[in-house]
């Protein structure tokens, strides 16, 4: 009897390390194509941008506050509701706010321009994204998004020189049947780590994710 994947099981499986694009640190799927594959496999999903009521009485597809402005958008599929939350941020990461301001760095004072629809829509359309991601699509490319990032002043830079450079080993590729595939299954369903937690461990290639998804599933 053949078991029936859930949404979850179904669209963590997509590879989508060939529709990413990196920009200032962080991986951005493209919302168009992310939307069209959860379309082709679940026709009847919808989503909905959720609106607040501002000061003027009119109301927007953000809440502002004196912390910043928050998108919100809610998915629907097969029954499952999920929702997400990002902030508008500028080209630098910082959070954006409805009136231009400065803060402070040990290296003097940085401005950050006021937020613009513009700036709204994309953060709405991103927030899309990672709200498709609780529902496995793309998941993966969250690792590590929220960890620390310390800003370094340019004069603590090393120059690159061959004493510098440390080369990051290349991941293993996974073969079904090899023996670090054997033993990575093992210790998946032994209950020892998570898919993500084991790619991580042994330095195993992350387009290798699915393969170990579909083993264990």
């Amino acid at each position: 009897m053949n078991k029936t994947k859930s949404v979850f099981e179904t669209l963590s499986l997509i590879n989508v390390n060939d529709k990413v694009e990196k920009k200032n640190g962080l991986t951005y799927l493209s919302w168009a194509w992310a939307w069209s594959e959860v379309q082709k496999h679940y026709p009847e999903a919808t989503y909905s941008i959720v609106k607040t009521m501002g000061k003027d009485g009119q109301t927007y597809p953000y809440v502002a506050s004196s912390l910043g402005i928050m998108c919100e958008t809610i998915v629907q599929i097969e029954g499952q509701t999920k929702s997400m939350w990002l902030p508008v941020m500028d080209g630098a990461n910082k959070a954006m706010k409805e009136e231009p301001y400065s803060y402070k760095t040990k290296w003097g004072d940085k401005a950050v321009s006021g937020a613009t629809m513009f700036d709204v829509n994309k953060t709405l359309m991103r927030c899309l994204v990672k709200n498709l991601a609780m529902f496995g699509l793309g998941i993966y490319i969250y690792a590590g998004e929220d960890l620390p990032e310390g800003e370094e002043s340019p004069s603590s830079i090393q120059p690159i020189t061959k004493t510098t450079i440390k080369p990051k080993p290349d991941r293993k590729q996974l073969t079904a049947g090899s023996k670090l595939f054997n033993t990575a299954i093992d210790k998946i369903k032994q209950g020892e780590g998570t898919v993500e937690q084991l790619i991580e461990k042994f330095e195993i290639s992350k387009a290798d994710y699915s393969l170990l998804i579909k083993a264990t599933s």
